[in-house]
């Protein structure tokens, strides 16, 4: 049995916070790159390239990628051979988004009601919290900052389970066509499907978390992946939704087993900053 110390994880979580504010993953930049190369509108291959020099002015100066730093998803895989010692996991990640959130200087955007929209907690606390027990003695920790923008284009919907493949391949692709220029496109898109209506949203959040270019392990899925890809880069939505052929810079599907009677399709968005960065204690 491995002992682990919650305030290790305190320290993991603020890092990854502002890390994952100032630097965009390797992948999404490599394909963000290879999409200017290919972009046939003039616009959408200024706004590409403008994108490109804004990430590097994040990097040099650590500053966020965007002026909106998201909600605090963080996703925890604790190893069954891990024993915590000195606190409770949850509130020291909280601690964790906490110190990173006002150390890194990151704009706090949660309010701690729903409905009086009051107050803000100011220190962007809560977090949304995923765990799950995996084996081994390690924790990995990924954390995703999602901004309100493209999170507010996210779609869930009961198809009939009649609808088929082509109905949901429409669900789809309808999801990112009506949301146009507001996710700040090149977007990345997540799709679950199956489950019940809660795990398929979960999915499509989760789909995120996966590099550019990795495709899903059943060849059939995969397969939908680049046709979706193609379909909506053939959308002419474009670069923030100004006119292209880069819409979306990857779709991932996730599914999940589903009742015989049921037929839940869920999409989320990710800006064309699709912040993700993990760790492993």
């Amino acid at each position: 049995m491995r002992e682990i110390d919650v305030n290790t994880i305190s320290k993991a979580v603020s890092k990854l916070a502002m890390e994952s504010n100032y630097l965009i993953p390797d992948d999404v930049r490599k394909r963000i790159e290879d999409m200017y190369e290919i972009e046939e509108s003039p616009v959408g291959r200024a706004i590409l390239e403008q994108i490109l020099k804004n990430q590097d002015i994040s990097a040099e100066e650590n500053m966020p990628l965007c002026q909106d730093t998201g909600f605090a998803v963080v996703y925890v895989e604790i190893g069954q051979d891990v024993h915590l010692t000195g606190g409770d996991i949850k509130d020291a990640i909280g601690a964790g988004v906490a110190e990173g959130y006002t150390n890194g200087y990151l704009r706090k955007s949660i309010l701690t009601d729903p409905l009086k929209r009051e107050p803000n907690s100011g220190d962007n606390t809560p977090p949304v919290i995923w765990m799950d027990i995996v084996p081994g003695d390690k924790i990995k920790i990924k954390f995703a900052p999602k901004g309100g923008g493209s999170e507010n284009m996210s779609r869930i919907q009961m198809l009939r389970p009649s609808d088929g493949v082509e109905g949901f391949k429409k669900f789809v692709v309808d999801a990112v066509i009506s949301a146009g220029g507001n996710p700040c496109p090149p977007v990345v898109v997540g799709v679950g499907v199956g489950g019940t209506f809660d795990k398929c949203a979960w999915l499509s959040k989760k789909a995120l978390l996966r590099n550019i270019g990795e495709r899903n392990n059943d060849p059939y899925y995969a397969k939908l992946e680049t046709e979706l890809l193609a379909e909506i880069n053939k959308s002419g939505i474009g670069p923030m939704g100004l006119g292209g052929n880069t819409t979306a810079l990857e779709v991932f599907i996730e599914q999940y087993p589903l009742h015989i009677a049921t037929f839940p399709v869920a999409v989320n968005l990710n800006c064309h900053a699709a912040r993700h960065k993990e760790i492993i204690i």
